[in-house]
C-alpha cells in the first residue's frame, strides 16, 4: 500500500524509529535504527513495506528502493518473517549475503540470528538466481558524522542486537571486544558489533 514516507525523524528506539509527517506519528522497524541519530528532527525519506496481522499492522523500512526489495525476496522464503529479514539486512553486508545465497555458503548463512541449517539451505534454493540486478553493494552513506557522544551508546547497541535476535552469550562476546573503543556513537557501535558477530 504505501511506498515510502516523507516527514520528521522524531523518536529512535533500539527497535524502531517514529517519522511524523502530516501531524502523524509512524512507527517504523529497521534493522539499525540508531544509523538515523544524526536525523532527529530533520526530514528524511523512508521507503516502507506494511505487514497487516489479525493483531497489528506493521510497518518496515529502508534506506533505498532496492533494500526494500532485498527486504521482500528474503520474507518469501519459508521460515523467514520480516523481523528475522530485518536481522539479516541489519549487517549491511548485502553483497556478502547475496554471494553466500548464490555460492550455498550455509555456514555463512547461518551466522545471521535465527537462521538455522534448514532456513539457510531453504533460502539458497528459493532465491538462487533471483536477486536480478539490485544494485545494493553500497553501504548505507547517507547521514553525516554525530559529533555528540553518550555514555550510554554502548548499552544502546548492544539492546539493539538483542532486538534482532541475537543471545545474551553472543552480545557479551562482542561487548567485551567494543568496550576497547572509546568515543563511538551508538550506530558506529552497532556496526562494529555486526561485523564481529559475522566473523564468529
Amino acid at each position: 500500500m504505501y511506498e515510502y514516507l516523507r516527514g520528521i525523524v522524531t523518536f529512535i528506539s533500539p527497535y524502531y524509529i517514529v517519522i511524523e509527517t502530516q501531524g502523524i506519528g509512524y512507527q517504523i522497524a529497521l534493522g539499525n535504527p540508531y544509523r538515523y541519530s544524526s536525523k532527529l528532527d530533520k526530514e528524511v525519506k523512508i521507503y516502507v513495506h506494511q505487514v497487516i496481522r489479525e493483531d497489528a499492522h506493521l510497518l518496515y523500512g529502508f534506506d533505498s528502493l532496492e533494500e526494500k526489495q532485498l527486504f521482500l525476496r528474503l520474507v518469501s522464503v519459508s521460515g523467514i518473517g520480516p523481523k528475522s529479514a530485518l536481522a539479516i539486512m541489519a549487517s549491511e553486508d548485502h553483497s556478502g549475503l547475496i554471494q553466500a545465497v548464490e555460492t550455498g555458503d550455509v555456514t555463512y548463512l547461518t551466522k545471521f540470528p535465527g537462521v538455522g541449517k534448514k532456513t539457510a539451505q531453504q533460502m539458497i534454493l528459493d532465491l538462487k538466481g533471483k536477486f536480478g540486478e539490485l544494485s545494493i553493494d553500497t553501504p548505507f552513506t547517507l547521514f553525516d558524522e554525530v559529533t555528540e557522544q553518550d555514555a550510554s551508546a554502548l548499552s544502546e547497541a548492544m539492546e539493539a542486537l538483542s532486538a534482532l535476535g541475537y543471545s545474551d552469550r553472543e552480545i557479551k562476546r562482542v561487548e567485551k571486544q567494543l568496550k576497547e573503543i572509546d568515543n563511538q556513537t551508538t550506530d558506529e557501535y552497532l556496526r562494529q558489533a555486526l561485523k564481529l558477530m559475522m566473523k564468529k
